[in-house]
């Protein structure tokens, strides 16, 4: 994979087949390691809101809840640019169950310190959604496209 294509937003040179995505587009294989001691939930105020489903805006398919939210660096929510000069405004998830993952993990231009990352992408339809933080001892995050979800009441 072109790693300058990753950088800049996760464009492909051509368009994922299903058959040729399949091997790219990975489940994390340790979903349930985590238990992050500077990663909390935001308050929430209501309990109603836990049952909102934070859905792929392309395709509708499930990507988190509401209830995942977490504060990561001070802030649910970060405005951050790559190399290519490329804004986005991400959202922090602890579990995102409807991503898969693209590639390596890389520590090259990580927005936040003594974590890599990886492309996160929708399991359904292939949108870039944002990525998946990493760091040693098994502590995650996702830091997904805000633009790129939808708030669905399930």
């Amino acid at each position: 994979m072109n790693r300058s294509l990753v950088k800049a937003g996760c464009r492909w040179p051509h368009p994922l087949t299903q058959n040729r995505s399949l091997y790219r587009f990975r489940h994390d294989p340790n979903p349930e390691k985590g238990g992050v001691d500077s990663i909390v939930a935001p308050q929430d105020k209501t309990s109603a809101a836990s049952a909102e489903a934070i859905v792929c805006r392309q395709c509708l398919h499930v990507i988190t809840s509401y209830a995942e939210r977490r504060v990561i660096n001070g802030a649910h929510a970060h405005t951050l640019a790559n190399p290519e000069g490329i804004v986005f405004e991400i959202a922090c998830y602890r579990n995102a169950w409807g991503c898969g993952y693209v590639g390596p993990a890389s520590a090259e231009f990580t927005w936040f310190a003594g974590y890599v990352w990886r492309v996160a992408v929708c399991v359904n339809c292939h949108v870039h959604l944002g990525w998946h933080f990493s760091a040693p001892g098994g502590h995650f995050f996702h830091g997904l496209i805000a633009s790129r979800l939808i708030v669905k009441d399930t």
